[in-house]
């Protein structure tokens, strides 16, 4: 595929990472567009990064002038093929399943412009099979950005087996401009980031199920003991049980590891709908007014 600078932005999904995926974008200079095939999820996603801005205004963080800006530069649609028709990149943050994801690039490859980077946001599955379902899988990508994505500056970059050397360059550029530090990894399950963090959260409810200590005390540990900015289960249940537990099943399936067998505690969790912050219950209570 042909090269060309990337200056208009496509985002696919409004959710948790998708508004945040826009607002990074849009705040660094790309025309973007917020994509999410439920009207009423598109609208939730622009406020929410209204208020983001808005709270960074407050705080200092975010000059007027730059909110302003940022807000200039975004707009949505839940028709995906306006979303695509002029993107030099589109990047993808659907659910975490494989068979939707498939279905979008499948989509894609048919709506977006020849010389567009297709990226995916994954955070566990193979970006190379995910690829299979374009004509030119050379363009296929992962970014995987980290929640909440205006604060957390790590992106993970996952070259797939068919991806090439200019595509790979150009999504670095597009990292530095975002102010993202970028770490480079091979497509394999899990890639670096899931992979450990999965692990570690994974033991921590294995602790909880067996009663070695409290959730606050094992994260307590971990912030206090090893300066980790948050422990595993607080962050367990920022992004969500359903997601962890959907993560380790693939991968437990993948590496045939038993370290990453999705514990009964988390299982049961699921199924009884305490997902974390998003249901207001996890290994934490959540309210959404402090």
């Amino acid at each position: 595929m042909s090269t060309q600078p990337i200056e208009r932005m496509a985002v696919l999904g409004a959710g948790t990472m998708g508004h945040g995926i826009a607002q990074v974008a849009a705040m660094s200079g790309f025309e973007t567009v917020l994509f999410d095939i439920d009207s009423a999820a598109l609208d939730r996603g622009l406020t929410r990064v209204q208020a983001n801005l808005d709270k960074g205004v407050e705080r200092g963080k975010v000059t007027p002038a730059l909110r302003d800006e940022t807000l200039a530069r975004l707009s949505g649609t839940h028709v995906l093929a306006d979303a695509v028709q002029d993107a030099d990149m589109v990047i993808e943050a659907a659910p975490e399943r494989m068979d939707i994801k498939a279905s979008i690039f499948s989509q894609l490859d048919a709506l977006a412009p020849a010389h567009a980077i297709l990226a995916t946001n994954t955070s566990s599955l193979s970006v190379s099979t995910i690829a299979e379902s374009v004509s030119d899988p050379t363009r296929v990508v992962g970014m995987h950005f980290f929640n909440p994505v205006h604060i957390l500056k790590l992106l993970e970059v996952v070259r797939a087996k068919r991806t090439s050397s200019d595509v790979l360059a150009q999504v670095q550029a597009v990292g530095e401009q975002m102010g993202r530090v970028l770490v480079n990894v091979q497509d394999v399950p899990g890639f670096a980031s899931s992979r450990l963090g999965i692990a570690l959260g994974l033991e921590a409810i294995r602790m909880v199920e067996q009663g070695v200590a409290s959730a606050q005390d094992i994260d307590n540990a971990m912030v206090h003991g090893y300066k980790h900015p948050m422990g595993p289960l607080r962050l367990t249940d920022l992004v969500g049980l359903d997601v962890r537990l959907a993560i380790a099943e693939y991968l437990h399936r993948e590496l045939g590891s038993e370290q990453f067998r999705p514990p009964a505690l988390l299982q049961t969790m699921v199924a009884e709908g305490k997902l974390g912050k998003k249901s207001g219950q996890g290994f934490y209570r959540w309210d959404e007014a402090k």
